[in-house]
């Protein structure tokens, strides 16, 4: 049973806790008014999604990085335990999450309501431009969104990598990193991934086979035996900045528009797929909206199968 079939909740995470603070004014990212953009574009009405509100975040506290540390870790951990009980709730009773964010610590919320609703270990399909794979004591910017895979694969000395206590959110056999462009930015814990055995797809490969292929190469790890679903990560800056510049690390060679759709169809209608996120969006680099309307229409196209 495709998601087209399913009914889908539209969930908002108007986060920006995860990320630093803008580098010129020091102020919070205004990626937490991305919900409200997308409402604005009447993106449930777009996607026949059940528009069952917000999970307001707490304040943002560590403008100044705790010395080795991760920015707001107790603020994101609980938010990812009441981001995950809103996600259990639909997913439990079969619906398709849509989840707009939001920075990308919100994938540790969605993938604790993902393995709660479902009853079982769950796959993750993570496209991002990167591999988020720090570890508080390795990132640059001590940004939870800098280190969000790593934590959610159990990786690294912080209580957002035990929030499953023994067990990670999921297991880095059942996971698959798609599109990253970051092979030169050794800040970002690459060098683990290998060693934990991540399904790894560059932006380079991607484009090369072409988003299809490489969705169904993820779809043989992402639905193997034992695991009750798997989730979708998007984040924006996974696209090319040509036409994703509303990013906060908008670096070239990213995937195209339609190479993104092709690679996210497959694996959103897939009966095993029980969400999508989306992360990153930035309205305050967006001043004349154009980003919205371009991501919007992306969800709309993949939600609807492919069709333009």
């Amino acid at each position: 049973m495709g998601v087209t079939s399913r009914g889908i909740a539209l969930v908002g995470a108007p986060s920006s806790i995860g990320i630093r603070p803008y580098d010129e004014s020091g102020l919070v990212r205004e990626i937490y008014r991305a919900p409200a953009l997308f409402r604005e574009l009447e993106l449930a009405r777009r996607v026949s999604a059940a528009d069952i509100g917000d999970v307001l975040p707490p304040p943002y506290v560590d403008f100044d990085r705790p010395p080795g540390g991760a920015r707001n870790e107790a603020g994101v951990e609980s938010y990812s335990r009441e981001l995950g009980r809103r996600i259990a709730a639909a997913t439990a009773v079969g619906e398709f999450v849509l989840l707009v964010g939001g920075e990308c610590s919100i994938v540790l919320g969605a993938l604790l309501g993902a393995r709660e609703g479902s009853r079982g270990n769950v796959g993750l399909a993570y496209v991002d431009g990167h591999a988020d794979f720090a570890t508080p004591s390795e990132s640059v910017t001590g940004s939870v969104a800098s280190m969000c895979l790593a934590l959610a694969v159990g990786r690294g000395d912080s209580p957002l990598a035990r929030l499953a206590g023994d067990e990670p959110l999921v297991r880095s056999r059942d996971v698959a990193l798609l599109g990253r462009r970051d092979e030169s930015e050794a800040w970002y814990g690459n060098a683990a991934l290998a060693e934990l055995g991540i399904l790894d797809v560059t932006a380079d490969e991607v484009n090369r086979r072409g988003g299809s292929l490489v969705a169904l190469a993820a779809l043989e790890r992402l639905t193997r035996p034992g695991l009750a679903g798997f989730w979708i990560h998007l984040d924006a800056d996974v696209l090319d900045p040509a036409v994703m510049p509303a990013v906060d690390s908008p670096d070239p060679g990213g995937l195209s528009l339609d190479t993104v759709a092709e690679l996210l169809v497959p694996l959103v209608h897939h009966p095993k797929a029980l969400g999508l996120e989306i992360t990153i969006y930035d309205p305050g680099l967006d001043p004349d909206g154009v980003c919205a309307r371009r991501l919007a229409a992306l969800l709309e196209r993949v939600l609807a199968g492919g069709r333009s």
